[in-house]
């Protein structure tokens, strides 16, 4: 069977010789589109019309309006009722009685029986009112005649013409038929517009209090941002939150919910309330619900705490301004006063703000101190101010490992006896064996007779959860990391919360992200003063303030990682906590680099030159007299004290044991002894180099 081909058009070219040929298949026209039908377009533009966002709109204003005057109707109404009626005493009573509280009941209900009594009193009286009014108007008309017609009398008299008489009477007729006049006059237009000015006057009531569904509301007015918190705000946010104990308590009280309020004040950039629960309510059924409270508030849930203050049954509210918690904070004091110096003992570090805008201020005295948080949330920041601030008193010495080692804190370098930087297994057995000297000066000075007095020794490491999880173990298979009774770094710890309050030794760590192994329980608890950043979770929020803190209100883990950076969660007797509370919210200055270095030169400048060590001998030989020379620096003299502190943290093993006598011997050998100066014995740098200059020359000499 052959092929027809149909060729449609001539080719030009000759078709290759090994080109099959061309098979064209001709298609039709498709048939042309059916119309739409009428109705259709019609209803596809009456949907278009209906859906339209400006029909949208002037729908919801129809509706809103309409409601704004018949609801307008309604309040007025119920406000006529309630003052013509003991209503509003019975909705007192009925609240008084739902929130448990008695007396306030009984109060309620004396007003009321006065109120009844003064109607009953008005009711008879009106019994006689009528016959009253009668004889009023007869001896008020009678004496008005009389007045008038003496007048006229008057009159005649003064101008001798005797139709004067009657002339005030006749002008007082005239003007009752004029006022007749005018109200004949006014009173179509008044019949017409009278009804139009009442409608206005409840439109005006109802818009005032908003008094139409949401979703007919202005977008502005809808969406509630930053709406000014109001008592009927938080009874109706309460009423909303989803606990049936509470609604129901809010519908018998009525109107008067706002009985479990007290005064909404301004509190720094927010305000604050206390609300007493209504029987059968607990607190924490509203602290379960805070995202809920906060959105029932036009807030995110970010702006919004919820406390437990002594107070039975009752929670304390504070509302932030809309927006307010992500405006930034000023400038730290540190920063800005270059004359600020610091007290151990009796100041208190300039930490930041809380949530009223009031400064928080931290004492650090005879204070161990623990802060957490997940990563880049601010922790190095917040613990290096404490450690700024601290640093302007010229008594505090500091022993410092970093175990981040990115120079978060390398202007203590020349301040700090001892700085350790860096992440590795190395540099963990170095803060180990920093932390196990000041263990052994802490057993020192607890041996040092009564009465004496030591400079504050602080102890900090940075990212100690690297220490907790370290594996590496010494020559007699003790790990440095753990939370065993044979790990060394947890054990030196311990020992400084244990006793080195008493003796001024203080232990401050700073850990991220905790965890039971990275963080171990009895070194967390054992802090005095312990803050948290934003974290991950209810749990670690446990951890990281304790059970108490939490149950009464405290949730870093509901912080917003990222965006409250620098805002902590603080737990301390150092701190002012409101009364009631276990814990409060503080948002911390920002402190950069440059500002903390040139901070750290101001308190260089206070002392007398500290030479830090940057790693801990370990089993070498060591050189007491060239040790001392290092210790002092460029210091003109130090107290022997504090030659042996320095000493016995540069070198644990040869000097952690040393006293007073044993410094003495090693200077009187060398002709450096150390000598009294304003009532306290020092040690020379001069005497001390000189010494080492002289043995070095008698050493060469011999050696020739």
């Amino acid at each position: 069977m052959s092929e027809n081909v149909v060729h449609l058009h001539k080719h030009t070219d000759p078709p290759a010789a090994d080109t099959a040929p061309t098979v064209l298949t001709v298609v039709p026209d498709a048939p042309p589109a059916r119309p739409v039908p009428l109705w259709v377009r019609s209803g596809r533009a009456v949907k278009t019309a209906i859906t339209h966002e400006r029909t949208k709109s002037a729908g919801r204003a129809a509706v809103r309006h309409g409601l704004y005057t018949f609801n307008g109707g309604r309040i007025v109404a119920r406000r006529t009722w309630d003052g013509r009626t003991g209503s509003r005493y019975e909705r007192m009573i009925r609240a008084a009685e739902a929130a448990g509280n008695l007396e306030a009941a009984e109060e309620w209900e004396e007003r009321f029986q006065r109120f009844r009594a003064a109607r009953h009193h008005r009711r008879m009286d009106l019994l006689h009112s009528p016959v009253d009014a009668a004889k009023g108007v007869a001896v008020g008309a009678g004496m008005s005649v009389g007045a008038l017609v003496a007048l006229g009398v008057v009159m005649a008299v003064s101008t001798g013409d005797a139709r004067d008489v009657i002339t005030p009477l006749s002008a007082t007729v005239d003007f009752v038929a004029l006022l007749m006049r005018i109200v004949q006059v006014v009173w179509g237009p008044l019949v017409s517009i009278g009804p139009l000015l009442a409608l206005l006057a409840l439109w005006s009531v109802g818009r005032k209090q908003h008094a139409a569904p949401a979703w007919a509301l202005p977008t502005n007015v809808r969406s509630g941002e930053g709406e000014p918190i109001t008592p009927s705000i938080v009874v109706k946010a309460l009423r909303d939150l989803g606990v049936p104990a509470l609604a129901r308590a809010i519908k018998e009280m009525g109107d008067a919910g706002a009985s479990m309020l007290g005064p909404i004040t301004i509190a720094g950039c927010g305000v604050e309330v206390d609300v007493t629960l209504p029987s059968g309510v607990s607190t924490n059924e509203v602290q379960s619900k805070r995202r809920k409270l906060a959105e029932n508030l036009t807030r995110h849930e970010h702006e919004v705490f919820i406390t437990i203050p002594q107070a039975a049954r009752t929670v304390r509210l504070w509302i932030a301004d809309s927006g307010a918690l992500d405006e930034p904070i000023g400038p730290s004091p540190l920063v800005t006063d270059d004359t600020m110096t610091a007290d151990y003992t009796k100041g208190k570090a300039p930490w930041g703000q809380d949530l009223r805008g009031d400064a928080a201020a931290l004492s650090l005295y005879q204070r161990h101190l623990l802060i957490t948080g997940l990563s880049n949330q601010g922790k190095t920041v917040a613990l290096r101010s404490l450690a700024l601030w601290l640093s302007l008193d010229r008594s505090v010495q500091f022993l410092m490992g970093d175990l981040k080692g990115v120079g978060d804190w390398a202007m203590f370098d020349g301040l700090a006896t001892t700085l350790i930087q860096g992440p590795t297994d190395e540099h963990v057995i170095q803060v180990t064996e920093m932390v196990e000297g000041a263990v052994d000066e802490m057993n020192r000075r607890i041996q040092a007779p009564p009465g004496t007095v030591f400079p504050p020794l602080i102890v900090l490491v940075d990212e100690a959860q690297v220490a907790f999880m370290c594996p590496a173990k010494d020559a007699d298979k003790r790990p440095y990391g753990g939370s065993k009774a044979n790990s060394r770094y947890f054990m030196a710890v311990r020992k400084i919360h244990n006793q080195g309050r008493a003796v001024n030794v203080l232990m401050w760590q700073g850990t991220q992200d905790p965890t039971n192994e990275n963080l171990p329980k009895l070194v967390r608890e054992g802090a005095h003063t312990r803050a948290s950043l934003a974290l991950g979770t209810e749990s670690q929020a446990r951890m990281a303030l304790g059970d108490k803190a939490v149950d009464g209100g405290a949730a870093p883990n509901l912080l917003r990682p990222g965006l409250d950076r620098g805002t902590l969660v603080v737990a301390s007797d150092g701190i002012t906590i409101p009364a009631g509370q276990s814990s409060i919210t503080v948002r911390t200055h920002y402190i950069d680099d440059d500002a903390a270095t040139a901070i750290t030169d101001r308190a260089k400048a206070l002392r007398d030159g500290v030479t830090t060590l940057h790693a801990i001998e370990r089993g070498q030989e060591h050189d007491p007299l060239a040790d001392i020379a290092a210790v002092i620096g460029d210091a003109p003299r130090v107290r022997t004290k504090d030659v042996l502190a320095r000493l016995a943290a540069r070198n644990p093993g040869a000097y952690g044991g040393w006293s007073f006598l044993d410094l003495k011997r090693v200077l009187d050998d060398a002709g450096a002894s150390p000598y009294k100066s304003d009532g306290v014995m020092v040690v020379a740098r001069d005497r001390v180099a000189r010494a080492l200059t002289d043995r070095d020359t008698d050493g060469s000499a011999s050696t020739d």
